[in-house]
């Protein structure tokens, strides 16, 4: 599955996780991506979408 939206290309965020002793471990946090039927004009198609564009009306939802 792809980890990055098609509409907005929110993608992968990388940084450290930081422990109550401050040890320093690299993570990455993935964007809630969903992969749905959109309407496009008047067809429909496959995309990965993530959830802030389903939300906000970036994207509607094919039926």
């Amino acid at each position: 599955m792809s980890k990055r939206c098609d509409i907005c290309g929110k993608g992968p965020m990388s940084g450290n996780k930081i422990s109550h002793a401050h040890n320093l471990t690299r993570t990455r946090w993935m964007p809630n991506i969903k992969k749905l039927r959109i309407q496009d004009g008047k067809s429909s198609r496959q995309a990965y979408v993530c959830n802030r564009c389903l939300r906000s009306g970036k994207v509607t939802k094919a039926l």
